[in-house]
């Protein structure tokens, strides 16, 4: 069985997901799609200057990782530059952050995404062990990435 494909943690969700040649009469364009992981290691090697380590740890993945996000991104890029594809920015695997958290009622500790801790603030999300709506986030947010995206001090359900 294969191991599970870890989260990639991204800081940039794009506001334009599409870019379209505008040269072409053709109806139906081919597209390449690129995933927002892919686009976070394209613009933390390229844009931002980083090196591949850095990035790596940006992301939370592996270096061996990063540079098979990054090849992937550069070819889908290169191609639809080339032969003139859409290029639609969709989808992949990847958080803004992980947090760990933690029920209040049964003690259960686990690590969780934040995009499902955004539904914690409704009441929505439960302890997968006991049920309860009690849930905090363990993280001390300070200086770190979950800063600007924990719900730590705004989703508590008490």
């Amino acid at each position: 069985m294969a191991r599970p494909t870890k989260w990639r943690k991204i800081e940039n969700i794009p506001t334009v997901p599409y870019f379209i040649p505008s040269d072409k009469e053709v109806v139906e364009v081919p597209e390449n799609i690129l995933k927002l992981e892919e686009l976070e290691a394209i613009r933390l090697k390229d844009l931002e200057g980083l090196e591949q380590g850095e990035c790596a740890e940006k992301m939370e993945v592996s270096r061996p990782t990063f540079q098979r996000i990054l090849l992937s991104a550069r070819e889908k890029i290169a191609d639809s530059l080339v032969k003139g594809k859409v290029i639609h920015i969709e989808g992949g695997n990847f958080t803004r952050n992980i947090c760990p958290v933690r029920c209040m009622d049964c003690g259960k500790e686990w690590m969780e995404s934040f995009e499902n801790l955004e539904s914690i603030k409704n009441g929505e999300y439960s302890c997968p062990s006991c049920g309860s709506t009690k849930i905090i986030c363990e993280q001390d947010c300070k200086g770190k990435f979950c800063r600007r995206n924990c719900r730590r001090h705004g989703w508590r359900n008490e």
